[in-house]
Protein backbone atom coordinates (compact mmCIF):
# COMPACT_ATOMS: atom_id res chain seq x y z
CA UNK A 1 0.00 0.00 0.00
CA UNK A 2 1.60 3.03 -0.97
CA UNK A 3 1.28 6.69 0.35
CA UNK A 4 -1.83 8.61 0.39
CA UNK A 5 -3.48 5.44 1.78
CA UNK A 6 -5.53 6.31 4.77
CA UNK A 7 -8.89 6.06 6.93
CA UNK A 8 -12.26 6.83 5.01
CA UNK A 9 -11.63 10.71 6.24
CA UNK A 10 -7.74 12.33 5.70
CA UNK A 11 -5.48 9.62 5.32
CA UNK A 12 -2.26 9.16 7.64
CA UNK A 13 1.19 10.22 6.83
CA UNK A 14 3.47 7.61 5.64
CA UNK A 15 7.39 7.78 6.16
CA UNK A 16 9.02 9.47 3.60
CA UNK A 17 10.44 7.26 0.97
CA UNK A 18 13.81 5.22 2.40
CA UNK A 19 16.84 7.32 0.84
CA UNK A 20 18.43 4.32 1.27
CA UNK A 21 16.30 1.82 -0.61
CA UNK A 22 18.17 -0.71 -2.36
CA UNK A 23 17.54 0.62 -6.19
CA UNK A 24 20.24 -0.82 -8.63
CA UNK A 25 20.57 0.04 -12.28
CA UNK A 26 19.78 -2.14 -14.70
CA UNK A 27 23.69 -4.36 -15.86
CA UNK A 28 23.36 -2.83 -18.99
CA UNK A 29 23.44 1.04 -18.13
CA UNK A 30 27.26 0.32 -16.93
CA UNK A 31 28.08 0.15 -20.51
CA UNK A 32 27.32 3.79 -21.05
CA UNK A 33 30.25 5.54 -22.76
CA UNK A 34 31.68 8.65 -20.43
CA UNK A 35 30.29 10.99 -22.66
CA UNK A 36 27.21 9.77 -22.95
CA UNK A 37 26.93 9.61 -19.24
CA UNK A 38 28.14 13.28 -18.69
CA UNK A 39 25.79 14.46 -21.32
CA UNK A 40 23.00 12.79 -19.96
CA UNK A 41 23.96 13.78 -16.35
CA UNK A 42 24.46 17.48 -17.09
CA UNK A 43 20.64 17.18 -18.82
CA UNK A 44 19.49 15.85 -15.88
CA UNK A 45 20.82 18.61 -13.58
CA UNK A 46 19.56 21.35 -14.90
CA UNK A 47 15.83 20.00 -15.83
CA UNK A 48 13.45 20.82 -13.44
CA UNK A 49 12.49 18.09 -11.27
CA UNK A 50 9.10 17.52 -12.66
CA UNK A 51 10.74 17.51 -16.35
CA UNK A 52 13.13 14.71 -15.34
CA UNK A 53 12.99 10.84 -17.06
CA UNK A 54 10.26 8.66 -14.37
CA UNK A 55 13.22 7.33 -13.26
CA UNK A 56 15.21 10.33 -12.04
CA UNK A 57 12.04 11.51 -9.90
CA UNK A 58 12.15 8.25 -7.43
CA UNK A 59 13.88 7.22 -4.44
CA UNK A 60 14.22 4.16 -5.10
CA UNK A 61 11.53 0.82 -3.86
CA UNK A 62 10.01 1.73 -0.70
CA UNK A 63 8.95 -1.27 0.87
CA UNK A 64 7.13 -4.87 -0.96
CA UNK A 65 3.62 -5.40 0.37
CA UNK A 66 2.91 -8.81 1.16
CA UNK A 67 -1.12 -9.93 1.77
CA UNK A 68 -1.02 -12.70 4.62
CA UNK A 69 -3.11 -14.91 6.23
CA UNK A 70 -2.55 -14.71 9.91
CA UNK A 71 -1.00 -11.19 10.59
CA UNK A 72 0.88 -12.19 14.00
CA UNK A 73 2.04 -15.54 12.06
CA UNK A 74 3.56 -13.26 9.52
CA UNK A 75 5.12 -10.76 11.91
CA UNK A 76 6.54 -12.97 13.61
CA UNK A 77 8.69 -14.81 11.11
CA UNK A 78 10.04 -11.11 9.96
CA UNK A 79 10.64 -9.75 12.88
CA UNK A 80 11.75 -12.50 15.16
CA UNK A 81 13.18 -14.85 12.88
CA UNK A 82 14.53 -13.07 9.96
CA UNK A 83 15.10 -10.10 12.38
CA UNK A 84 13.30 -6.60 10.77
CA UNK A 85 12.32 -4.47 13.07
CA UNK A 86 8.60 -2.58 13.54
CA UNK A 87 8.47 0.67 12.14
CA UNK A 88 4.76 1.25 12.45
CA UNK A 89 1.66 -0.82 12.85
CA UNK A 90 -1.79 1.33 11.46
CA UNK A 91 -5.04 -0.19 10.50
CA UNK A 92 -9.06 -0.48 10.48
CA UNK A 93 -8.90 1.01 7.38
CA UNK A 94 -12.45 1.66 5.91
CA UNK A 95 -14.58 3.67 3.49
CA UNK A 96 -15.22 5.20 0.01
CA UNK A 97 -12.01 6.90 -0.17
CA UNK A 98 -9.53 4.03 0.73
CA UNK A 99 -11.61 1.33 -0.97
CA UNK A 100 -11.29 3.22 -4.52
CA UNK A 101 -7.89 3.65 -3.77
CA UNK A 102 -7.16 -0.07 -3.75
CA UNK A 103 -10.08 -1.68 -5.17
CA UNK A 104 -10.98 0.53 -8.28
CA UNK A 105 -9.32 -1.80 -11.12
CA UNK A 106 -10.83 -4.94 -9.36
CA UNK A 107 -14.01 -3.72 -8.92
CA UNK A 108 -14.47 -2.85 -12.62
CA UNK A 109 -13.16 -6.30 -13.85
CA UNK A 110 -15.96 -7.56 -11.25
CA UNK A 111 -18.69 -5.53 -12.96
CA UNK A 112 -17.49 -6.21 -16.98
CA UNK A 113 -17.65 -9.74 -15.61
CA UNK A 114 -21.19 -9.89 -14.30
CA UNK A 115 -20.16 -10.86 -10.92
CA UNK A 116 -20.37 -9.99 -6.83
CA UNK A 117 -17.08 -8.52 -5.82
CA UNK A 118 -17.27 -10.71 -3.54
CA UNK A 119 -16.98 -14.06 -5.11
CA UNK A 120 -13.56 -12.72 -6.71
CA UNK A 121 -12.21 -12.03 -3.10
CA UNK A 122 -12.41 -8.19 -3.41
CA UNK A 123 -13.39 -7.09 0.10
CA UNK A 124 -15.88 -4.30 0.85
CA UNK A 125 -13.88 -1.67 1.89
CA UNK A 126 -16.50 1.00 1.37
CA UNK A 127 -19.17 -0.31 3.41
CA UNK A 128 -17.05 -1.14 6.35
CA UNK A 129 -17.99 -5.10 5.96
CA UNK A 130 -14.45 -5.88 5.35
CA UNK A 131 -11.35 -4.14 7.18
CA UNK A 132 -7.41 -3.62 6.17
CA UNK A 133 -4.41 -3.55 8.74
CA UNK A 134 -0.94 -3.09 7.82
CA UNK A 135 2.40 -3.20 9.62
CA UNK A 136 5.71 -2.42 8.13
CA UNK A 137 8.74 -3.98 8.83
CA UNK A 138 12.51 -2.65 8.47
CA UNK A 139 15.51 -4.41 6.76
CA UNK A 140 18.86 -3.08 6.11
CA UNK A 141 18.08 -1.42 2.60
CA UNK A 142 14.07 -1.26 2.43
CA UNK A 143 10.79 -2.05 3.96
CA UNK A 144 8.41 -5.10 4.08
CA UNK A 145 5.00 -4.03 4.37
CA UNK A 146 2.19 -6.79 5.56
CA UNK A 147 -1.42 -6.25 4.83
CA UNK A 148 -4.55 -8.21 6.44
CA UNK A 149 -7.85 -7.60 5.00
CA UNK A 150 -10.32 -9.36 7.46
CA UNK A 151 -14.14 -9.56 8.32
CA UNK A 152 -14.90 -6.57 10.65
CA UNK A 153 -16.13 -8.99 13.40
CA UNK A 154 -12.26 -10.50 13.68
CA UNK A 155 -10.07 -8.69 15.97
CA UNK A 156 -6.74 -7.15 14.39
CA UNK A 157 -3.46 -9.11 14.21
CA UNK A 158 -5.92 -12.18 13.98
CA UNK A 159 -5.65 -15.63 12.22
CA UNK A 160 -8.39 -15.30 9.71
CA UNK A 161 -8.16 -13.30 6.47
CA UNK A 162 -11.36 -12.45 4.41
CA UNK A 163 -10.07 -14.38 1.56
CA UNK A 164 -9.01 -18.22 0.94
CA UNK A 165 -5.15 -18.01 0.24
CA UNK A 166 -4.16 -19.01 -3.28
CA UNK A 167 -2.48 -22.34 -3.45
CA UNK A 168 0.04 -24.04 -6.22
CA UNK A 169 1.30 -20.79 -7.45
CA UNK A 170 4.45 -21.56 -9.51
CA UNK A 171 7.03 -18.76 -9.33
CA UNK A 172 6.49 -19.16 -13.39
CA UNK A 173 2.91 -17.89 -13.39
CA UNK A 174 2.93 -14.65 -14.60
CA UNK A 175 2.13 -11.76 -12.06
CA UNK A 176 4.33 -14.09 -9.32
CA UNK A 177 5.78 -11.78 -7.39
CA UNK A 178 8.73 -12.67 -4.89
CA UNK A 179 10.58 -11.09 -1.83
CA UNK A 180 14.97 -12.04 -1.74
CA UNK A 181 16.71 -11.45 0.92
CA UNK A 182 20.75 -10.57 0.75
CA UNK A 183 22.82 -13.35 2.52
CA UNK A 184 26.47 -11.51 4.58
CA UNK A 185 29.06 -12.60 2.32
CA UNK A 186 30.92 -13.98 5.26
CA UNK A 187 27.86 -16.27 6.15
CA UNK A 188 27.66 -20.09 5.36
CA UNK A 189 25.01 -20.01 2.73
CA UNK A 190 23.73 -24.02 3.47
CA UNK A 191 24.32 -23.16 7.06
CA UNK A 192 21.67 -20.52 7.07
CA UNK A 193 18.85 -22.05 5.43
CA UNK A 194 19.72 -25.36 7.53
CA UNK A 195 19.19 -23.06 10.89
CA UNK A 196 16.12 -20.91 9.39
CA UNK A 197 13.67 -24.13 8.53
CA UNK A 198 14.76 -25.60 12.23
CA UNK A 199 14.00 -21.88 13.60
CA UNK A 200 10.91 -21.86 11.98
CA UNK A 201 9.71 -25.37 12.55
CA UNK A 202 9.90 -24.65 16.06
CA UNK A 203 7.82 -21.78 15.93
CA UNK A 204 5.46 -24.24 14.08
CA UNK A 205 5.96 -22.03 10.84
CA UNK A 206 5.22 -25.45 8.59
CA UNK A 207 5.57 -23.60 5.16
CA UNK A 208 8.55 -22.71 5.51
CA UNK A 209 10.40 -24.79 3.44
CA UNK A 210 13.60 -24.06 1.17
CA UNK A 211 14.19 -25.81 -2.38
CA UNK A 212 17.20 -28.38 -2.82
CA UNK A 213 19.25 -28.52 -5.73
CA UNK A 214 19.15 -32.50 -6.03
CA UNK A 215 16.31 -33.93 -7.40
CA UNK A 216 13.58 -35.00 -4.36
CA UNK A 217 10.44 -36.54 -4.81
CA UNK A 218 9.07 -36.07 -1.40
CA UNK A 219 8.82 -33.90 1.88
CA UNK A 220 10.59 -36.91 3.54
CA UNK A 221 13.54 -36.85 0.89
CA UNK A 222 13.73 -32.87 0.57
CA UNK A 223 14.45 -33.03 4.52
CA UNK A 224 16.88 -35.62 4.18
CA UNK A 225 18.78 -34.42 1.76
CA UNK A 226 22.81 -33.17 2.36
CA UNK A 227 23.53 -29.60 3.80
CA UNK A 228 25.26 -29.09 0.65
CA UNK A 229 22.20 -29.25 -1.05
CA UNK A 230 20.92 -25.95 0.11
CA UNK A 231 22.00 -23.61 -1.94
CA UNK A 232 23.38 -23.21 -6.29
CA UNK A 233 26.63 -21.94 -6.93
CA UNK A 234 26.92 -20.27 -10.42
CA UNK A 235 30.49 -20.21 -11.35
CA UNK A 236 30.67 -19.45 -15.02
CA UNK A 237 29.03 -16.51 -17.31
CA UNK A 238 27.65 -12.78 -15.95
CA UNK A 239 25.98 -14.78 -12.96
CA UNK A 240 29.68 -16.09 -11.81
CA UNK A 241 29.54 -15.66 -8.03
CA UNK A 242 25.57 -15.79 -7.18
CA UNK A 243 24.43 -18.27 -5.15
CA UNK A 244 20.38 -18.89 -4.53
CA UNK A 245 17.46 -20.87 -3.21
CA UNK A 246 14.29 -20.55 -3.43
CA UNK A 247 12.27 -20.93 -0.12
CA UNK A 248 8.51 -20.39 1.09
CA UNK A 249 7.64 -18.28 3.80
CA UNK A 250 5.32 -18.38 7.07
CA UNK A 251 2.33 -17.46 4.64
CA UNK A 252 3.57 -19.67 1.71
CA UNK A 253 4.92 -16.67 0.03
CA UNK A 254 7.88 -17.17 -2.53
CA UNK A 255 10.88 -15.77 -0.95
CA UNK A 256 14.56 -15.89 -2.67
CA UNK A 257 17.87 -16.14 -0.69
CA UNK A 258 20.75 -14.85 -1.89
CA UNK A 259 24.67 -14.19 -1.92
CA UNK A 260 26.28 -11.82 -4.78
CA UNK A 261 30.24 -12.54 -4.70
CA UNK A 262 33.09 -12.44 -7.12
CA UNK A 263 32.29 -11.20 -10.73
CA UNK A 264 28.60 -10.63 -9.98
CA UNK A 265 29.16 -8.84 -6.70
CA UNK A 266 31.31 -6.25 -8.88
CA UNK A 267 28.73 -6.03 -11.45
CA UNK A 268 26.19 -4.95 -8.84
CA UNK A 269 28.34 -2.28 -7.04
CA UNK A 270 29.38 -0.36 -9.94
CA UNK A 271 25.86 -0.60 -11.52
CA UNK A 272 24.72 1.00 -8.31
CA UNK A 273 27.73 3.59 -8.32
CA UNK A 274 26.35 4.35 -11.27
CA UNK A 275 23.28 5.33 -10.36
CA UNK A 276 24.41 7.30 -7.55
CA UNK A 277 26.18 9.23 -9.97
CA UNK A 278 23.31 9.44 -12.04
CA UNK A 279 21.17 10.53 -9.23
CA UNK A 280 23.36 12.63 -7.56
CA UNK A 281 23.73 15.10 -11.02
CA UNK A 282 20.08 15.04 -10.97
CA UNK A 283 19.34 16.76 -7.78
Amino acid sequence: MGEGAGRSSDGVDRRDALKTAGAVLAASMTGMSASADAQGTRSAASAKPDKLPLGLRLQGVQHFGLTVQNMERAFSFYTEVLGGTEVMRDGDFQGERIHNTLLTGQEIEARTRGVNPRTMGIPDLRGGAQRLDVRFIQFDNVVIELLQYRDADQPMGGPRAFAEPLDHMSPAFPRMMHICFHIRDDVDFNRFIADLEAESARRGMTHVRANRVLPVTSEDERRAAPLGANSNPITEGKSDGWRLIYCTGSEGEQLEFVQALGPVKRTFDGALEARRKIVAAAR
